[in-house]
């Protein structure tokens, strides 16, 4: 009898002790730690809200969500090594709007955005600000673009690079306004900030989580954020809509996706977590900082979002006549 008790007992314990490794999701998924992959060098906007998500996830899920930045191509190295991973539920990746860019602008992807991902859950969105320098007698949208209409191709304005969703803004917004303006690609946000602070170039278009330190802090003066409503770090800001042009919207997009051919129940577990982590006040308050809202939804709301975001920017692509090798 009293061996009969000993086996009870470490049986229990090694039930305990297998229940503390394996997640709270279905078949105790996850087992293992899961590797999400960021698209972008450490420290940049997707960077940051990659990690806070990570962070909570891990909290909500029992598992351990390890971040791996892999950069360059546009986003494609990391697009396409979760697209090529096993469809398991351990390599995630924390996407963004050039899922709905890049199809338009490279033609030799070796992914299929459609074809090669499981939408997961959306998790965020950033205006994308229009700034000028602190100094500049410049006040706002409509005076921004009277002054590029009495300077026809001279009113300079920067980007983090050809291809890219600030870029194609400053397309998008010319193309809207009747505006002439010439378009100088930096490599990355911050040398093109650097730049607009000297004077060199007039203006840039730049995503809300890069642009409000800088805005916020007076170093650059932001005429107006995209979107449906002011952006809590700039209250003062108006919305393009506000600022007279309403059909002007770039909007740029978070999201969890894996491979194609996610299992479903992984799929509808973490849309429960994110979506979760989004209601709550800390997450909300911390996007907030970061320059981002959240946005809520099913694995479906978020397929068919990219590719209605998809239709966006075909056409401001082709507009543009933008071509990456």
């Amino acid at each position: 009898m009293r061996y009969t008790h000993i086996f009870a007992a470490v049986g229990a314990a090694l039930a305990l002790a297998s229940a503390a490794q394996a997640g709270n999701g279905p078949s105790g998924y996850p087992e293992r730690p899961i590797t999400l992959v960021v698209p972008f060098p450490p420290g940049g906007g997707s960077d940051n809200i990659a990690r806070y998500v990570a962070s909570r996830l891990s909290a909500r899920t029992g598992g351990n969500i390890i971040v791996e930045n892999r950069p360059g191509a546009g986003t494609n190295i990391g697009n396409e090594f979760v697209a090529r991973a096993a469809a398991d539920g351990y390599t995630l990746l924390f996407g963004q709007v050039t899922l709905s860019i890049n199809p338009h602008v490279y033609p030799k992807l070796r992914y299929s955005v459609a074809k090669d991902f499981s939408p997961i859950a959306q998790v965020a969105v950033s205006p994308t600000v229009l700034l000028v320098n602190a100094s500049s007698d410049i006040r706002d949208v409509k005076g921004f673009a009277e002054n590029v209409r009495t300077n026809p191709g001279k009113v300079n304005y920067g980007s983090g690079g050809t291809g890219t969703s600030v870029h194609l803004a400053g397309q998008l917004f010319s193309t809207v306004a009747g505006l002439d303006m010439v378009h100088v690609p930096y490599k990355g946000s911050g040398p093109a900030m650097v730049d607009l602070m000297g004077g060199q170039i007039q203006a840039i278009f730049d995503t809300a989580p890069s642009a409000l330190p800088q805005a916020a802090g007076g170093k650059v003066r932001a005429l107006a954020v995209t979107g449906q409503q002011r952006l809590a770090g700039l209250p003062n800001v108006p919305t393009f809509a506000e600022a007279g042009f309403p059909a002007f919207d770039a909007p740029v997009w978070y999201g969890l996706l894996g491979p194609a051919k996610l299992p479903e129940p992984i799929v509808t577990y973490l849309n429960e977590q994110v979506n979760l982590i989004l209601d709550e006040p800390e997450t909300r308050d911390r996007l907030a900082q970061l320059g981002s809202i959240p946005k809520k939804g099913s694995a479906l709301d978020f397929g068919a979002f990219i590719g209605k975001e998809s239709e966006r920017w075909q056409a401001v692509v082709k507009s543009a006549n933008v071509t990456l090798d």
